[in-house]
């Protein structure tokens, strides 16, 4: 007789508790490998630390050399921005707080003579952070120290940076493209209407142009009315703060830009001659023609007697004290609103309406907090969302505690929602913001569908039921509810800010309207108190609260697991960057991990069969 073969039911479950087992070896092993890596790293990382020294060596240079966008707040979850930075691979993003924080360190350092900045890698969302950077370059010079820029090719923002320099120079081979604004979109009406999808706009504003490109096939009047409106007081402000900081004529230095063509005809296509010969830059060098000045300007040799004396922002800000110190001192709270605003809780980089809210509710609740400075960089986005946070601000202002806002690039529509509640808002005069206005959009697919030879038919119980259908034409009925809603939230929002800037609703209205207005603009009709940064709302909240010089500043923001604190508090170590500096890194698929399985970031917020209703502007001028 042969033997009877097992069940198939049975056989499959043998095998995928085979499979199953094996899987679990395998992770118990990968987690295994990996603590024992970091705590192998920790190791090497004090041997290199104790070689290398925890200090900054005298006569030193600060080089900084940000790399990928200027940010408030890293958009990267903080475990793998971790894994990434211990592979070698750091994720491009540099927090603006980083920055400032170094130079102002640096500027009373006494192993720190100068600063080096190399912006060749830097990718600028908007003027106003780099005007907060290029004012702590300016704090360092006060001091008597110099800033030395030097780089390839610099294009429009990392010009704007470089411009605070002392000295500016370009490499032969580059040099300065300064361009201008603009502000082009893709509009998607043709292609909408090819696959058929309805998209059913409502809005109040008559600049409220940010879901145009999906009604039509190109931008309104009234939209590049308002658009040339702001972005030529950005582009007034850009010439003339390069002007100044450059010792040229405005308008010189706006005809150069303009007449690019003509002019470079006169270098014969060297760029970096023209940049010369238009004192945008002070002389030509390439990197080791500024190594040697660095050395006959006094800086001693770098390490095995090669290059300069100098210290990386990495490395230098992980040695600067902590504030461990004033943990338990009232002082003043900081949250940071920056990203796309949406329902629910986000991680950093976007605002949540649940998890923002939650972040100023807990500033809010501990007791050290004596104010709160609320910094937005914001285009907007969900009504819901936003008013979640702005009841927050409400909430902390009734129990005492100061709010003020900070603007840093953009605090428009949502941005400037979460905003108008504060007691005093801050922005600079190249923010952007305003864009009070609403909008609402709902899809329908009847027509993509008979394209599909799909027809959709049945029955209700009355005119509204499945009336958002989105396999069914949009009755007009419910266009008109929709629109009503609309018109209610615009209310609202004016409403809210002429109540919070005491002014009348027409008055607001008049300046509403979906209308985009820079920092500067947006001062001279009221929508903000002061122009200034982050540094001065934070000084003008602690004296609002009358906190006592020597105040603490706390960033509230998401807690982390244990293990993801054990691996971020590593990762800052002094120790760590100086093995680092040894080559000791993470293999380069650690990094990856958290990447392998990315959401589907178009379905995030999809919520089919019902208006999605928003507070959004698309203002970002490149």
């Amino acid at each position: 007789m042969t033997a009877s073969r097992p069940n198939g039911f049975w056989a499959f479950l043998r095998v995928f508790g085979r499979g199953l087992n094996v899987v679990r070896l395998v992770i118990i092993n990968a987690v295994f490998f990996t603590l024992l890596f970091l705590v192998l790293l920790l190791a090497i990382g004090v041997t290199a630390g104790r070689h290398a020294g925890m200090g900054i060596d005298a006569d030193s240079v600060l080089v900084l050399k940000p790399e990928g966008r200027l940010v408030e707040q890293y958009s990267v979850a903080p475990l793998q921005r971790v894994l990434s930075g211990l592979s070698g691979d750091e994720p491009k993003e540099v927090q603006v707080r980083d920055l400032v924080r170094a130079i102002d360190a640096a500027t009373t350092d006494k192993h720190i003579t100068r600063i080096l900045l190399l912006p060749d890698q830097l990718q600028a969302g908007g003027f106003a952070a780099l005007r907060e950077v290029g004012a702590a370059l300016d704090r360092f010079r006060a001091a008597g120290k110099p800033v030395i820029a030097w780089g390839v090719n610099y294009d429009q923002g990392q010009y704007y940076l470089a411009a605070h320099a002392d000295r500016l120079l370009v490499d032969p081979q580059g040099g300065v493209m300064i361009t201008g604004l603009a502000n082009y979109r893709l509009f998607y009406k043709d292609l909408l209407d090819k696959l058929g999808v309805q998209v059913h706009l409502f809005r109040v504003g008559q600049f409220k142009s940010a879901a145009e490109p999906y009604i039509l096939d190109h931008a309104s009047d009234a939209s590049k009315e308002a658009d040339s409106y702001w972005m030529g007081g950005l582009w007034d402000n850009y010439i003339d703060t390069v002007a100044k900081l450059r010792k040229l004529d405005p308008a010189t230095l706006r005809d150069d830009v303009d007449h690019l063509p003509d002019h470079i005809a006169s270098t014969r296509g060297n760029l970096a001659q023209l940049s010369l010969n238009e004192h945008l830059v002070d002389g030509l060098a390439t990197e080791a023609d500024v190594e040697a000045m660095m050395r006959r300007e006094g800086v001693p040799a770098g390490r095995q007697g090669k290059g300069f004396r100098s210290v990386g922002l990495s490395r230098y800000v992980a040695q600067l004290p902590d504030d461990s110190g004033a943990l338990f001192k009232p002082g003043v709270a900081v949250v940071v609103a920056e990203g796309e605003i949406s329902g629910g809780k986000q991680p950093q980089g976007r605002i949540g309406g649940e998890s923002t809210a939650a972040l100023i509710r807990a500033a809010r609740e501990d007791k050290k907090t004596k104010a709160l400075v609320l910094r937005v960089n914001s285009p907007g986005g969900e009504v819901y969302a936003a008013e979640q946070i702005r009841r927050e601000v409400e909430l902390t202002r009734k129990a005492g505690i100061p709010v003020v806002v900070s603007m840093g690039d953009v605090a428009a529509s949502g941005g400037y929602w979460i905003s108008m509640d504060a007691d005093r808002i801050f922005a600079e005069p190249n923010t952007i913001t305003g864009s009070i206005g609403i909008f609402g959009m709902y899809y329908s697919i009847p027509d993509t569908l008979a394209k599909l030879g799909v027809q959709s038919d049945g029955v209700a119980t009355g005119p509204m039921a499945g009336a958002f259908d989105i396999t069914r034409p949009l009755d007009p009925k419910v266009g008109q509810v929709i629109q009503a809603i609309i018109d209610k939230g615009y209310r609202d929002f004016v409403g809210g800010v002429a109540k919070a800037r005491g002014k009348d609703y027409d008055a607001i209205d008049a300046i509403a309207q979906g209308r985009v207005w820079t920092g500067k603009q947006a001062l001279d009709r009221g929508l903000v108190d002061q122009l200034g940064g982050l540094d001065e709302a934070v000084a003008y909240a602690a004296k609002k609260a009358g906190l006592a010089k020597g105040y603490p500043v706390r960033y509230i923001e998401q807690p982390l697991g244990g293990f993801e604190q054990f691996v971020v508090g590593l990762n800052r170590t002094a120790m760590v960057q100086a093995a680092l500096s040894y080559g000791v890194h993470l293999p380069r698929w650690m990094a990856e991990l958290p990447r392998a399985m990315p959401e589907l970031q178009l379905l995030r917020d999809a919520r089919p069969g019902r208006p999605n209703i928003y507070a959004y502007c698309f203002c970002a001028p490149r």
